[in-house]
This record gives structure tokens, sequence and C-alpha cells, in this order.
């Protein structure tokens, strides 16, 4: 667990797909190096800690689906799970038995069990290619159903193996149908049951849905194993869905709950089947072992998505990018080691292999494909937009004021850890986060990296400024602005200054304050114009009680003020105004060069 975890910082520091590390630290810390790691040791232990991490790795990623989404490609994302993975079986039992040989029945073995890509490897590497949604969707869709299909696949196919007759091989498309249907059942009803006692708050109190969610899970997953054995893989990822799409008040808690528990889960896993996996094995079948694997990635993955994605509304670029980008994860790996054991009981040679050819299949596609995936999104043109968009660290009153202010042609998303103002943002049409902004996965959900400008915008300075800072560590280009308290000491325009960042509102400026006058509605609104040739207003100068400086507007363009704000004649600047003190800002807006918009370009509003 130590080693998955610590691999995983060593590969955000090196800015390497994590599963390249977590795959080495195996190897390394395995029987074949320092031995610290074996296995063997946890006895049928191992294969009751896979069951549990996949039904949690699972269960997250059907959270993560969004029917509405699914539905704008659902041609493509039902093909490949279908049209798809028939084409992969078929040419990854081809390329098992062209390149190293084998019989027809461990052929057929091996392509079922690479059908599989899955969440574990697609998730991770989506993010940090920042592709557009609509690929990026398909990707992960695929990696999702395609674990239930391919799993519940490759078990069938090992099951008619071992049995080796016409009928039993009949009786497979039921097994098929029968262990994704009752999964898919018992996922529904584990869901609902979720969904329904979230929803009644006064049943589950506060602070127990996550783990009341992590039982369900779990309880998804066993119970229908326990009815139709494999089924569970399919009843935690529809479970998964059910209450992704049931808008509860703590379904953005649960998913962040859930992700910190498959990152982990994650990393504990790929390090121990990594160390099970015997380093002479993989020697003794290299050579033919990447000749199969390059057929994979060069001819198998380009035909299934060819097949899957004919005469859909899918760019060329968009179908390239879909046949590079295939690495096989945690089920592949999982699956695998149930095979060899299976085999190895059942007298049948192979399974050691066929596990080994797994996980080379397992290391080369991530390596390969996590290193080239954002050189070729980029040269495709699937990469998103850059310096575009706005991330706020807060959904309180005052964020979201600024935050209608931005909005337009640019997204602007929100960050924040308290259910109440998240929810509030979502009534008002925000795409809110929930989560810690100061975290480094919830900067990645938020694409800090593409965005314009990053906002600094809760009540508690020393929060804005430690925001900012992560900003700067993670992305250099994007500009950060922090709003700092006039009431408390502890962060100076000069600190934010070095960063390098810029004081939003122009200075100190009383946060709780504006905050307060804001949910009271006694504030107004006004637009003024700057009268002048081309400046630089020092906003610092403006009466701090009297009014509050939010955005300049230059025809379409809108940019948050800062301390030194460059305008021209003409450009616009809206203000929250303090009734009682309009004198006040009245006088410094005039000396300033500013004069009252025109009737046709003002936007004057009785209350915030």
């Amino acid at each position: 667990m130590v080693a998955g975890v610590l691999a995983q910082a060593i590969a955000h520091h090196l800015r390497v797909p994590g599963i390249i590390v977590l795959l080495a630290a195996g190897v390394a810390l395995g029987p074949d190096a320092a031995n610290l790691v074996r296995p063997e040791a946890m006895g049928t232990g191992l294969q009751a800690f896979v069951g549990f991490a996949v039904a949690i790795i699972l269960f997250e990623g059907g959270m993560q689906m969004n029917l509405k989404r699914l539905a704008k490609q659902a041609v493509p994302i039902r093909r490949l799970v279908t049209v798809g993975a028939l084409v992969t079986t078929i040419g990854g039992a081809l390329a098992a038995k062209l390149a190293l040989g084998w019989s027809w029945s461990l052929s057929v073995l091996f392509g079922t069990l690479v059908i599989v890509t899955g969440p574990t490897v697609i998730t991770p590497l989506l993010r940090r290619f920042n592709i557009n949604r609509d690929t990026a969707t398909i990707l992960e869709a695929e990696g999702i159903f395609i674990d239930a299909v391919g799993a519940t696949v490759a078990v069938v196919a090992l099951e008619v193996s071992l049995v080796g007759t016409t009928a039993s091989a009949a009786a497979g498309v039921f097994a098929v149908i029968l262990r994704i249907g009752v999964g898919a059942a018992i996922g529904i009803a584990s869901g609902a049951f979720l969904a329904l006692l979230i929803r009644w708050r006064n049943v589950v109190p506060d602070g127990l849905e996550n783990i009341l969610s992590l039982a369900v899970a779990i309880a998804s997953f066993q119970i229908a194993n326990s009815l139709v054995h494999e089924s569970g893989i399919t009843a935690a990822i529809v479970a998964g869905m059910v209450i992704s799409n049931t808008h509860s008040h703590a379904f953005d808690e649960i998913v962040e709950f859930k992700e910190q528990l498959t990152s982990f889960s994650i990393a504990t896993l790929f390090v121990l089947l990594a160390a099970d996996v015997r380093l002479e094995t993989v020697t003794a079948i290299a050579r033919p072992g990447f000749v199969a694997v390059a057929i994979l990635m060069f001819v198998v993955r380009p035909m299934s998505v060819l097949a899957s994605t004919w005469r859909t509304e899918l760019s060329w670029q968009q179908k390239v990018f879909l046949s590079w980008l295939a690495p096989r994860g945690i089920v592949a790996a999982a699956v695998a080691s149930l095979f060899a054991v299976e085999l190895n009981t059942h007298g049948v040679s192979g399974g050691v292999d066929m596990r080994a050819l797994v996980f080379l299949v397992i290391a080369t596609t991530v390596t390969l494909q996590g290193l080239t995936g954002g050189l070729l999104a980029r040269v495709l043109g699937l990469a998103r937009r850059t310096n575009h968009g706005y991330l706020i660290l807060g959904a309180n009153p005052l964020a979201r004021r600024v935050g209608k202010e931005l909005a337009g042609k640019e997204p602007v998303v929100l960050i924040d850890s308290n259910e109440e103002n998240c929810t509030a943002a979502k009534a008002e049409g925000f795409e809110v986060i929930y989560g810690n902004g100061l975290e480094h996965r919830t900067m990645l959900r938020g694409q800090i990296a593409s965005r314009r400008a990053t906002i600094a915008l809760t009540p508690n300075e020393t929060v804005n400024f430690l925001y900012a800072k992560r900003v700067h560590e993670h992305s250099r280009k994007t500009v950060t602005f922090v709003a700092l308290e006039s009431e408390a000491h502890g962060v100076t325009t000069e600190m934010v200054d070095l960063l390098p960042a810029k004081v939003l509102f122009g200075g100190e400026r009383h946060l709780s304050m504006w905050l307060d006058l804001i949910v009271s509605k006694t504030l107004s609104e006004e637009t003024w114009e700057l009268g002048f040739p081309a400046e630089e207003v020092d906003f610092s100068t403006a009466p701090a009680n009297a009014m509050l400086p939010l955005v300049a507007r230059r025809g379409d363009k809108r940019s948050l003020i800062n301390h030194q704000q460059s305008l021209q004649k003409h450009d616009l600047i809206s203000i929250l105004i303090r009734p009682e003190q309009r004198t006040d800002a009245y006088s410094w807006l005039r000396n300033a060069g500013f004069v009252p918009a025109d009737t046709t370009k003002k936007e004057r509003v009785s209350s915030v």
C-alpha cells in the first residue's frame, strides 16, 4: 500500500502516467528483486482483496457516467462494447496463435482477456491529455462498460474451455446474458436503495453517506457474485450509474470519497499483481510477445474502431485517436491472474504464460499510449481549448456574483467543499466541482492548465493564497487572482505580487461584509464608462466599504479588475455600490475619469 501511494507521488513529479511507476514498483519489490512484496503469501486472500478493490473502482467509474452525455454518443459506445469486443476477441486470438503458436483454446482465452480497457487507466490519461468532451465520453464509457462485458465473456470462455463440449459452448452465450442481466438487476436495486436512503435525510445522518455508499458498492458486488458467478462487476458499475443520475444532495461528497478510495485501490492492486508475475516468464515470451502486442495495437484496435464507428458522425481525427488509445488496466490483470490459477488447478498448461503476455500488453500499451497520447491529441486538434474559461475557488454568493459577470461565451466552473454553496451554484446554472480546491486531483478535474484565469475567492485569504501557490506549482501559464480580506493581516499585496498573482477587486476588501450585503440584497449594481483616453487606473485607492469593482468590459471581452487595471476610453466597469455610501463611490469614480454609462449601455438592477 505504501509503495503504491509513493509510486503515484513519484509519477506525479515525473509527469508520467502513474501505472508505469506502479508496475515498476511491483516488479522491483516482488520476489524477483527485493522480495519484500510476496502476493502468494496472501493465499486466497489475494482474490478477496482484488474483488473488494475492483468493486470500489468500478462503482466509482459508474458514478462518472452521465446519461445525457452518454446518449449523445450512444451509437459508437454501443458498438465498441459489442462489435468492437468481438473484433478484439478474434484479433487477439489470431495474434496469440500467429506470434506464439498457442493452441486455439488458449489463444481464444487470451483474446477475451484483452477485450477490456478499463477506467483505471483511461480516466487518468484523459485528464492528463485534456481531450474534448465528446471523445473523452466515448473512451470513458467504453472503459467502464467493456470491463463488464469483457470480464464476463472471459470467465464464461474459461468455463467453456475447461468443459470442452459443444453443449457447453452453446450454454456459454446464455451464461453471458444471464451474468450481465443479473448484475444489472442487482446494480439497479442497490443503487436505488442507496439513493432512497440518502434522499431521506432523517434516515442517514450527515457524515455517514460515504461509508454507506462504500458498503452498498461492496454488497452489490458480493450479492451478485453469490447469485451468479462473476456478475458482480456489472452490478457495481450499474449501481454507480444509478446513484450518479439521481441528483442526491450528497453525490459530490460521495464522488470525492470514492475517488480517494479508487486511487488507493489502484495503487495497491497494481503493485500486488505486478509482483505476482515472474520476470523469467515475461522474458521467455518477450520477442513473440511484443509481436502479439504490436498486432493488437496497430491492427486489431484500428479494425475494431473502424467497424464500430462506420457511418457515425465521428470525425476521422476522433477515429484515429480512438484507434490509438486502448490501454489495458486492472481488470485485465486481475482476470489473467484468476485464469492462471484456474488453469493450473485443472492441470492445463499455458496459464502462467498467458498472464505474462497480458502484463506485457498492459505495460506496453500504458507506456506507449500514455506518453504519446497527449501529443497525438494536440496534433489531431482534439485537445480542449487552452486559455479558455474561468475556474473559481469558492461557490459562495460573492463568487457566484463574480461568476455571473464572467459567464457568457466562456465556461465558468466553481470549486467548493460546502454542500450548501454547491447546491445553490448548481441551481443558478453553474458547473460545480465538489471537493478540496487545494488538492491536485481537484485542479485536474477543473482543467486548470487550460483556463484563461483562476480566481481564489473564499472568505479566508490564507486559503486563497495557498490555492494561488498550488496553481502556480501546477500551471505557471494560468493567470491567478487572489481575494484579500482587509480585516486580516496575514497576506499582503506584495506577497501576492511575488507569486506572481493579481489582487482581485483592485485591493484588499472586507470580504465577509460584502458577502453579507449580497445575501441581504442591499446593494445596487451600476455600470460606469471610462471617459478619458487610455490609462492605468489604481483601484486600490477606491473607497473599500463603498464600492466593489467586479469586471471591466470592452465589447464582448471581459476581464477581472485588479489593483493596476489598464483601461481604454469607453471601457465599461461593473460595480457593486452600497446605497448609503453612494456619494463616496461616485466622487472617486468621477475623479478617476469615469462617467455613468449612457442609458443604452446601463445594466442597472435594483438589487443583487
